[in-house]
């Protein structure tokens, strides 16, 4: 699964480990669902796109 994790914490000026504080989750989970090792859970996964202000469908996706 594909997603742009990466690109909305960049433009939002926010730091790996500022986005897992937000998400309290470790910085390595979020370099991982960032480089595609690991799909983040379901209820995560609602977080990500919650604190983006996107919906899940927005943020990760199957290309």
């Amino acid at each position: 699964m594909q997603n742009d994790v990466r690109e909305l914490r960049l433009a939002a000026g926010l730091s790996q480990r500022e986005l897992a504080e937000a998400l309290e989750v470790s910085r390595q989970t979020v370099n991982s669902i960032e480089t595609g090792r690991y799909d983040p859970s379901l209820p995560l996964a609602i977080a990500i796109a919650r604190h983006f202000h996107r919906t899940v469908e927005e943020i990760f996706h199957v290309d």
